[in-house]
Order: C-alpha cells, then structure tokens, then sequence
C-alpha cells in the first residue's frame, strides 16, 4: 500500500525529474496576499511570479503545500468530521509554470503520473474543461485517448480560475476518480454530482489570458500552468476507500487518539475523534508557522478550532487535556516532510497543554453559568444577548461555544442583542481612551479597530510581507489617499513593522503600492492597530490598496540583537548583584540599549567586568532563542521575570535563551534566561555578536542603569578603543601593552612637580615675591592685634591656607588675610592664631573681605575661613573692610 508519505515523494520526485525546482512548502500565513487569511492551495507563494511581480532562477516548480480553510470565505470548519473529504488542513501537490510550458505538456504530466506512477486505472479516470476550451479537450483525447463521453464540458466558473476581479485567469481541467457503482453519486455536471463516487482528484489551471477592469480579456504573453493535487483524495482512492479519514495518516491519528481517552475509534465517538485528528494537524502546523492563540484575526481562528477540538474531546467524556499527547504520533507521520514541527514541537505541546487547561475551567464555569441564565427562561426561549455577552465578556465564554450548547437544546442566541452590548463596551473603552489624556484624534483608532479590525502582526518571522491599506490619517483625520509630501499615519490589516511597546523601538522601512511609495520613520499601536507613521515620497497611496511592507532589516536586526541582550544582561546581573536586581526599564534600539535595574550602589569594575563576561560567553554558546506562549500566572511559576510596571493581558509570550545545566532557578532549570517579552528577538544568541558594556550610573533613587552596545556597534566601539590607545601609544614612544605603567609614571613626576611649583609658589609668596610687585611685607598693629593683609598674584586658592598656617607660624600670635588674584576671580582667606579667636573671627574678617569684593558669605572655623567673589579690583577696600572690623 502507498502510504500518504509515499505519494508525496513520488510526487515530487516525478516533477523533479521533469525539470522542476522542488520548492519547500510556503507558510500558512501568506506573506504575499492580504487577502487571504491562510494560504488555501499551492500558488499562493507563486502569485508574484505568475503576475510578473518577481522572477526567480526557475520556469517550472513543484510543491507539497501545507493549506489551512478555516476561515474568511474558505471555511470548511463546521462539515469537517462529519463529512468524508472536508478537512481543515490539507496538503496541497502542485506543478507550476511560469511562461515556460503549456497545455500540451501539462495534460501530458499529469497523465503519465497518475497512469504509469501512481498506476491507476485509466478507465476510472474523467476529465472536466472549460465548455468553449476546444484546446484542451482536443488535448486530453489525443494524449490520454479518452472518449468523448469521459471529457466533459463545464460552463461555469467551477472550470474557469481567475485570482481576482482583475489579473491573471484561464480555463481548468478537472481529473475526477470514479469509486464504482456501488457508491451514489453522478459525475461532475450531473443532478446527482454531489455523490461521493465521483471525486475531484486534481486540477489543472491554464493562466491563458488577463482580465481588464472593464470585463475584457486578453492572451497574456507568458502563459501559465498552476495545478493542485489534494493529497489525502489520491491517497484514499490509492488505498482502496473513498473516505480521507480512513488513509493511513488519518487513520494513525484516529487511533491515537482513541488510545489517549481510552475510546473505541470507531464507535459512538467516531465522528469526535475525526475532528482531533483534523484539527491537531491544523492547529499544530499553524503554531508551527507562528500563529498563536488569541482574541482577534488569525489567532482566533486558531482558538476556535483548538477549542472546538477540545470540546470533542470532552464529549467523549475525557477528564484530562488530551490533545497536546497526540503531537509525538503527528511528528512520526509527518515530521520529515516538515521538519518546523519537530523544530516547533516544544511550543506546540505546550501551547496545546496550556489552551486546553485554560478551555477546561472556561467550559465547566460557562455551561454552569449558562444552566444559570436560561433557568428563568420560557421553555424554548432565545438567550438574551446582554446575557451571552456578559457570559463572554466577564467569564471568557466565547459566543459560539454559547450557541452550541444552546443548539443542543434547541435553543439560539440574541445575536442582535449581543453585538448591541459589545458596541457599548467599545464605546466605554473609547471613552475612557479619550479621558487618559492621551492625543485628542487617538480615538480615530478605535474607529478604524470597529470598520476593519485589529493589525495581524507577522513580523516575529518575517520582514517582509503584503498587506491591505485599511486606513489614512492625513492632518488628524481619516482620508481616502494621501500625496507626494503629504505626512501620514497607515493602517493595514497585517504588518511586519513592530510597534513601539515594552522599551523596544517602532521599526522603519517603506511601503510600496502600485501608485506611491511611503517612507516609514516609526511604527506605534493604538487600540490593537498599528500606526505605520511616514511621508509619502513618491506618487500616491489610497485606502483598499494591496501594498508591499519591508522592514528595513539592517536596523531591526541590530535592535533585535539589542533587546536580546538585554534579556542575557538582567540575568547576568541577578547572577553577580543578587535576586534583588529587576528591570526597571529598558531601551532597545538599533545603536545601543539602555538598562535600569533596582540596585542601591554603584557596580565596582569588578562586578562589571563579571557582567560583561558572562553575558559574551552565553552569547558564544550560541544556544535557540525559545518563545512559549501561557498565563502569566504560568510564566511566572515556571521562573518568567516580569518587566516592572507593565500590563500584561490573558496570555504572554515567554522568551528563553541560553542553557545552564540544570542550575537555574524555577522551574525550568536549564534555561539561563526566562522573561514575559513581547519583543523580537534572535534565533540564537551568536547571533548577538559581541557585547560591551560601556558602564553603570545612577538612574534614580535605588535605580541604576546600565548602556551597551552589541554586535557592530560594539565592534566599532572597540576598535576606536584601541585605535585611542595605539594613537596614546605612539605620543608617549611606548607599546601598547606598557601604556598605563608609562602613564603611571608620568602621573607620579606631574604630581612631584606640581607639589614643587606649589612649594617654591608658598615660598615666593612669603618671600614677599609674589605680592604685587612690592617688598616683602610686615603685620600692623591694630588695636592690639598683629595684622598681616596681602594681595597676591600668581597663587591659586587651594595654595591660600598653607599660606595662611605658614604666617600664623611665624607670627606667634596674630590675624592674616589674604587675597588671591584666580584667572580674574578673588580668592580669599583669613587665619586668626589660637590666643585671639575669643576676640577675632576668621569667619568675619573673609565676610569682611568678600563684600567689598561684590561676593557673598565664606565660611569656616574662628581660626580658619575661606570665600571667593567674582572682582579682584578692590582688594585695598576688602582689606580697609577687615581693618576696619578689627578696630571695633
């Protein structure tokens, strides 16, 4: 038997063989068509290709493309378990051409694949074509040699693709498998179509011609093949059954699952375990792809069928989280073929035990609550909205949970009612935004989150992506476009531009449109939006555009790299300093990053050369950079530090980084480091580079914060060190290695001669040298006291009290004032010997002084003062002053 694995890689190997790249499977969430919530079949990595936007180094491809339909208007949600073919993932085979070959050769792949590789009878094959495609018919008769009656023309748009109003569109063929008679159904056409013995197997679109807004068409230059094979439909009809949930893959997971809640496969609970087994696929490969679970966007969509696998689980009766033990037989089925499930299968386990934890206490807590509601009511009465919000808005019970309990009891939801109580609780939030004091046109935000929703943010793996122009704000207020030179804030319905939150900067870049181009200079969200803040630079932009969002790279990875580091530096500072140590607040931006942490003292170069070390050898060890999604109460108990001051909602994401042994603290031993961050960050820590610490300061009171830099800006740092140092090096005719010894050394002949100029100036000075010129000069008599005043030039103030001692010294008893001429300024001191203080103050005879010399106060001891005034010009009249004191 071909196993589903086998038919993929016979598949693929086929195409390669006929020349085609074998392309790795493009991510569910598209980056390259805003329009679409999940990628729903295998061109959508192509688009640009087929439209001419991009070129590549091939003209033909194939692909295992991993599709979700959940959502928007592909949405097979509600039929899945309960049909045989309706999934919610599902892989899609495809050969592409981009201009290279046509029909002819297509029709002929497919046939000789089918009929020769896959050996299936060519008799149980029928093919559909467009009604007026006589190419195509003529084609499938002459290569496959089937009869009329098996080519069968269709005149709908079942077998005429077009990728949008406008743009690229052509004719299809569908291949159909017949499963026999004993099945009901007709073939594709017929009244009884709808049967389950005719089934779609493959489709072959022939990009022939574009379409014009104006209805008509023309023959493209380079025309196209794109081709979509469902995977699980061969593999069922390969494996003797019509029903995609009894192939192998599905098969293994059924089983599993039965297994796990200790239930019959195929009994009263067959159609339960369909869906866990549908939806562990989707949900995992969506976790996988960087969709976490959430209230808005595609991370609802992921809740929803997380919740609605869940609640199938709980009606089989099972007590404890089940799905999150089925990942081990997904990973045995299809982990080689997608190697980001087993790279991803930590967060998918956890995400998966986490929401199923949390979904438990929601569903008994809510069904309890809504027994409670519809207690009171009349038998068969509709829940009240006000209700079924209030259910949701205080307890988290979603409204479609609500619905399907109620529809059990043939009961519905006053949906007009509920979205009347959600309205007012926005217009509450709205209001209460307005009163923050917050700018005045905010509130235009929560206008664009009512019309068009939130922002879905892809940038945690990507820089690039497509997005919707859902709003303008041009001078405050909402417009349909904006101009070359026009300022303006856009919105978009998904974006790779980080907002501005938890001390990492918004990032910069350019959006592009097919009429203008936008310079973007930060990025901020308001209300769940993102406010892609900018210049129109070229042409125009207008609301409803498709655009083409670029990061600019170069600066987001040196700000990832930053807040990374932050993130190993909190740790390493916990680590020298003590618990104590918490983030206090950050800045992450692409040259620097800024850290304050609570610590009483300054760090001793000890501490930080510890820091610094420890930080560059987690880096080196080059360890993956985890993110986990989960409560905050969970992040927490798990060891997760919490940035101080920040709001954190239902869930967080939780960021890991570096291994230590199992030495580390909390629960999970044996990560260095572990914090509730929203951030981007490194996909391993080399990826840091280097760290540098440039040094620690006082932020505030008990707060210390720390500046570094990483990678290039560290480099640089370090190499204008040392160019610094050469540069020292070459002045002072030494190597680099004896500079400090050699400024030791000349540190300690500066401060010998700098005490020798100060002595010979002391020595001057009471030599009578330095003192205007004039002789040496003798102490007064005034009023019995022996009074020494001098003006002196040359002298600093720091020279004045030795000056002082020196005189007081040779008087024996007596008063000295001195003044000293400093770069213009007056220097002044006074000395009064032990035996006079009772009579003369020091402090009063510089008071004295200082005023006559347009200066204030001066202090000191009775036998010791000092002050300064800014004017030397009147020292006589500061000296008269002191005189004048000491006469009483």
């Amino acid at each position: 038997m071909k196993t589903l694995n086998d038919i993929r890689s016979t598949f693929l190997s086929y195409f390669d063989k006929q020349g085609h790249a074998v392309v790795p499977s493009g991510p569910l969430v598209p980056r390259n068509d805003p329009t679409l919530m999940f990628a729903n079949s295998g061109m959508v990595q192509f688009k640009n290709l087929f439209t001419g936007v991009e070129t590549r180094d091939y003209a033909r491809a194939t692909t295992a493309q991993k599709c979700v339909r959940a959502g928007g208007k592909h949405n097979d949600l509600d039929n899945v378990g309960y049909t045989a073919r309706h999934h919610t993932f599902f892989e899609m085979l495809g050969n592409f051409s981009f201009g290279d070959y046509f029909k002819a050769e297509a029709i002929e792949f497919a046939w000789t694949l089918l009929t020769r590789d896959f050996a299936i009878p060519a008799e149980r094959l029928y093919v559909t074509v467009y009604h007026t495609d006589d190419e195509a018919a003529a084609l499938w008769k002459k290569i496959a040699n089937l009869p009329d009656e098996r080519i069968i023309r269709i005149a709908t748009d079942d077998n005429f693709w077009m990728m949008g109003p406008t743009g690229p569109c052509g004719p299809s063929s569908e291949i159909f498998y017949d499963h026999g008679a004993h099945i009901w159904g007709g073939p594709p056409g017929s009244p009884e179509e709808d049967g389950d013995r005719f089934v779609e197997i493959w489709n072959l679109v022939f990009m022939q011609y574009e379409q014009f807004e104006d209805g008509t068409r023309r023959e493209l230059a380079a025309q196209s093949i794109d081709t979509g094979m469902g995977i699980e439909r061969v593999a069922a009809l390969l494996q003797g059954t019509n029903d995609n949930y009894a192939t192998d893959l599905m098969r293994n997971l059924i089983e599993a699952s039965a297994h796990a809640s200790n239930t019959d496969p195929d009994g009263p609970g067959r159609s339960h375990h369909r869906v866990i087994a549908d939806h562990l696929r989707s949900t995992s490969f969506l976790i996988a792809d960087g969709v976490m679970p959430s209230n808005d966007g595609r991370g609802y969509v992921l809740r929803r069928i997380m919740r609605r696998a869940m609640r199938h689980a709980h009606l089989l009766g099972v007590k404890d989280p089940l799905m999150y033990q089925l990942v081990p037989a997904l990973l045995g089925k299809m982990g080689a073929a997608y190697p980001e499930l087993g790279r991803a299968k930590a967060l998918i386990t956890e995400t998966l035990l986490l929401e199923e934890t949390r979904f438990k206490q929601t569903l008994d807590r809510g069904l309890r609550l809504l027994e409670d509601e519809i207690a009171g009511l009349p038998e068969g009465a509709d829940l009240p909205g006000a209700a079924a919000f209030k259910l949701y808005d205080t307890y988290g019970f979603p409204l479609d949970l609500t619905q399907d309990a109620l529809r059990e009891q043939g009961r519905s939801v006053d949906t007009e009612g509920f979205d009347t109580a959600m309205a007012a609780q926005k217009a509450k939030a709205r209001a209460a935004w307005s009163g923050s004091g917050e700018a005045a046109d905010a509130t235009i935000w929560f206008d664009v989150a009512d019309r068009h929703g939130t922002t879905d943010f892809l940038g945690y793996d990507t820089e690039t992506a497509e997005g919707q122009v859902t709003a303008i704000i041009r001078g405050g207020e909402l417009s349909d476009r904006a101009q070359q030179g026009d300022e303006v804030q856009i919105a978009l319905n998904q974006t790779p531009f980080y907002a501005e939150a938890g001390g990492q900067v918004g990032d910069t870049g350019v959006i592009r449109t097919d009429t203008g181009i936008v310079n973007i200079t930060d990025t901020r969200k308001t209300a769940g939006v993102f406010a892609h803040i900018g210049k129109v630079i070229e042409g125009e932009v207008r609301a409803d555009q498709a655009a083409v969002l670029e990061v600019d790279h170069v600066r987001r990875t040196a700000i990832r790299a930053n807040h990374s580091a932050t993130h190993l530096l909190h740790e390493a500072l916990r680590g020298a300093l003590g618990d104590h140590v918490s983030q206090r607040g950050s800045l992450n931006a692409a040259d620097r990053l800024r850290f304050d942490f609570s610590h009483a003292k300054a760090l001793s170069s000890d501490e930080l050369k510890q820091v610094e070390r420890e930080v560059n050898s987690y880096i080196r060890q080059n360890a993956w950079v985890d993110t986990r999604v989960m409560t905050p109460d969970d992040a927490r108990a798990l060891g997760a530090q919490a940035l101080f001051g920040e709001k954190y909602g239902e869930e967080v994401r939780v960021v890991s980084m570096g291994r230590q042994d199992g030495s580390g603290k909390g629960a999970d031993k044996a990560t260095y480091s572990l914090e509730l961050c929203g951030g981007t960050h490194v996909r391993q820590t080399g990826d840091i580079g280097a760290f540098v610490l440039l040094g620690d300061s006082a932020s505030s009171a008990g707060v210390r914060r720390i500046e570094a830099l990483t990678g290039d800006e560290a480099l640089n740092w370090l190499r204008q060190q040392e160019a610094t140092l050469t540069q020292v090096a070459s002045e002072l005719k030494t190597s680099s290695g004896d500079v400090p010894a050699r400024v030791r050394a000349l540190l300690d002949e500066r401060r010998a001669l700098s005490n020798e100029v100060a002595q010979l100036r002391r020595e001057l000075a009471m030599a009578g040298g330095a003192g205007n010129g004039a002789a040496k000069v003798e102490a007064r008599e005034i009023n019995g006291v022996s009074f020494l005043a001098q003006v002196l030039n040359g002298v600093t103030g720091r020279d004045l009290p030795a000056l002082v001692d020196e005189h007081k010294s040779r008087m024996g008893s007596g008063a000295i004032l001195l003044i000293a001429d400093a770069d213009g300024k007056a220097a002044v001191a006074a000395g009064v010997s032990e035996d006079l203080t009772d009579r003369v103050s020091a402090v009063e005879l510089v008071r004295a002084a200082v005023a006559e010399l347009g200066g204030k106060g001066g202090g000191g001891r009775p036998d010791m003062a000092q002050g300064g005034a800014k004017d030397i010009s009147n020292a006589e009249a500061a000296i008269a002053a002191a005189e004048t004191l000491l006469k009483g």
